[in-house]
């Protein structure tokens, strides 16, 4: 599958789990999160244990893998589902987006990449239009109404999540799949809100209802260990700034489920914000024939942190080992 490809079905299957994540809320925010990367954790390593996958990594492997799990699997989804008790998933949907922003300073940061010029112009014109569409709620959002401090949980949601977005392209350079780095991150994120759940005395309960388990199993299987595969292998091939840009779709696929699930009626600034959506989509992923051309040649001769040469199927599957001492 090639970045067009990964690019589509990130979009599609996480643009789906915003209305699956609506049957999780009967139990704790922490409670959801954890019985989703559980349940995906499990899967994840018993697939890595029969396909006889190499999972010996170093200590200091473990520990930005540790570090991936705590920012992409636990931290920003608690804030996220917290926040969501109080704020629209409108308004939600336009502070995640901005990740984009965030990837492009941290991968500067980090990497010292300099994003280009017309992955930030389709940037800027992707925000916008998810600002047009959800110009209601930000125009309804009143600080002094208890919003404000969960505006600042998914700012914060937000750039943990581009911190892991830094960490899984660090662990990519080291030559560890992606497949594998999921299964010990999502293990270790498992780890942390269990850890955080027993110690802040939280009651355990589960809901057995059809409608519960079934989200359950989709946000696990699809949202997490196909989603996140499909995504990080993306973040490996691109770029972390425009792999990014498939936050700002997933509002887009949203509303399109929700017109027939939901009978939401398309508005004047729905359709002018989706279409401004889809420009900055065309901008971001199209690249100069001249400019692809030289950045797969020099992605040929060696690996890098943001742009590394692995085929999606390998990079996902686990062909090779990670490397350093397994101690």
């Amino acid at each position: 599958m090639g970045p067009i490809g990964l690019y589509a079905a990130v979009v599609l299957i996480w643009g789906s789990t915003w209305i699956a994540i609506k049957y999780q809320l009967s139990v704790t925010p922490e409670l959801a999160v954890a019985y989703r990367f559980v349940l995906a954790a499990l899967l994840l390593m018993a697939f890595c244990a029969i396909r006889k996958l190499p999972m010996r990594c170093s200590r200091r492997d473990h520990g930005f893998m540790a570090l991936m799990g705590l920012c992409l699997f636990s931290l920003n989804y608690v804030f996220l589902y917290i926040a969501e008790a109080e704020l629209t998933s409108g308004l939600i949907a336009v502070v995640f987006s901005a990740v984009v922003i965030m990837n492009m300073v941290n991968g500067f940061i980090f990497f010292k990449r300099r994003p280009e010029m017309r992955t930030v112009i389709g940037a800027v014109i992707g925000l916008g239009g998810i600002c047009v569409i959800f110009a209601p709620d930000l125009a309804q959002f009143d600080l002094a109404a208890g919003g404000s401090f969960a505006l600042v949980l998914s700012l914060l949601a937000s750039y943990i999540a581009s911190l892991g977005n830094m960490v899984s392209a660090r662990n990519q350079a080291r030559g560890i799949p992606v497949m594998q780095a999921n299964a010990y991150g999502m293990m270790y994120g498992s780890v942390f809100l269990v850890v955080y759940i027993l110690a802040t005395g939280q009651p355990i309960v589960f809901d057995s209802s059809p409608s519960f388990l079934i989200a359950l199993v989709y946000l696990a299987v699809f949202g997490s260990i196909l989603g996140f595969g499909f995504y990080l292998t993306l973040l490996g091939r691109i770029g972390a700034d425009r792999a990014a840009y498939s936050s700002v779709m997933f509002p887009v696929v949203a509303l399109a489920i929700s017109t027939f699930a939901e009978g939401f009626v398309w508005h004047a600034n729905i359709i002018l914000g989706v279409g401004l959506t889809l420009v900055g989509n065309v901008v971001i992923l199209t690249r100069r024939r001249k400019a692809a051309k030289t950045q797969d040649m020099q992605v040929s001769g060696n690996d890098r942190a943001m742009d590394l040469p692995m085929a999606p199927a390998k990079a996902m599957l686990g062909a090779r080992p990670c490397n350093g001492d397994a101690s």
